[in-house]
């Protein structure tokens, strides 16, 4: 892992949770009471454009009206940490995991600014304890880090309280994006790869890799426990971006990136 994220992970930045955050510490065993499993969804989370990464996904109501997320992941980035998020729209926008034809700048990757018309705002950060709003989008100190062969595992039941509104109701229109991909075959983040994330620099923040920014997994949720792809996703009409996503969480994202404004910028 490069200086840049080696150093926010050290102070709970960008290593977005350490090897096993509390909200992670149960594994994925038999399901307790209580959690509604004639509703579950479980969908498939394909590799976006120029990654290997591939997934499942479980989404369980529980019967106090909460929700308990259940993700493993594999050929991520190792000991890297990923962003992941619920995206989405629950207002009968349609949404949806970009196709490849997304990247319209034709480096093989898909950046946040390449996908985010398609995939939408952030409805839930899958972060590993605390806050699950969009302004923890780039949370880092809690965000699920890949294990040294790169795969990554998630478990976290989340209160009716912090669901937004419609959440439960519009299960089929939400997906999962992961972030953090390794373009130049080095295992770690680096500007070499592919560049500055002009997201992060959007933000204010000079220096974070694209690699670390970019998408590196999409699952599209369906009902009744379908699957739908991430890879060449159906074109479905967008209803644009929505206003506070398109500068997706600049509020969380200041925060996480306060705590990297001391961090090298140098690979290690």
């Amino acid at each position: 892992m490069n200086r840049t994220w080696k150093s926010l992970a050290a102070s709970a930045a960008i290593s977005m949770a350490v090897a096993a955050p509390l909200a992670m510490s149960t594994t994925f065993a038999s399901a307790h009471n209580g959690e509604d499993h004639d509703s579950a969804v479980t969908f498939r989370l394909d590799s976006m454009k120029g990654t290997n990464a591939t997934g499942d996904a479980t989404l369980t109501p529980t019967d106090s009206g909460g929700l308990v997320v259940e993700i493993r992941a594999k050929d991520m980035v190792p000991n890297s940490p990923h962003a992941q998020h619920i995206h989405g729209d629950t207002s009968g926008a349609m949404k949806h995991c970009p196709a490849p034809s997304a990247d319209k700048d034709g480096n093989g990757f898909i950046s946040i600014e390449e996908g985010f018309p398609d995939y939408g705002d952030i409805h839930i950060s899958l972060t590993t304890t605390g806050d699950t709003t969009k302004a923890s989008g780039l949370a880092v100190d809690r965000m699920p880090m890949a294990d040294a062969q790169g795969n990554l595992s998630y478990k976290r039941t989340l209160t009716a309280a912090e669901l937004p509104k419609g959440t439960l109701e519009n299960l089929a229109n939400l997906h999962v994006v992961q972030h953090g991909v390794d373009a130049n075959d080095n295992g770690k983040y680096d500007m070499e790869g592919l560049g500055e994330s002009t997201f992060a620099k959007s933000l204010g923040v000079d220096g974070i890799p694209a690699e670390a920014t970019d998408s590196a997994t999409c699952g599209m949720i369906m009902p009744a426990g379908g699957v739908a792809t991430g890879g060449e996703a159906p074109t479905a009409p967008n209803s644009g971006l929505l206003a506070a996503g398109g500068v997706l969480l600049a509020g969380g994202a200041a925060v996480a990136i306060s705590r990297r404004r001391s961090a090298a910028v140098t690979g290690a």
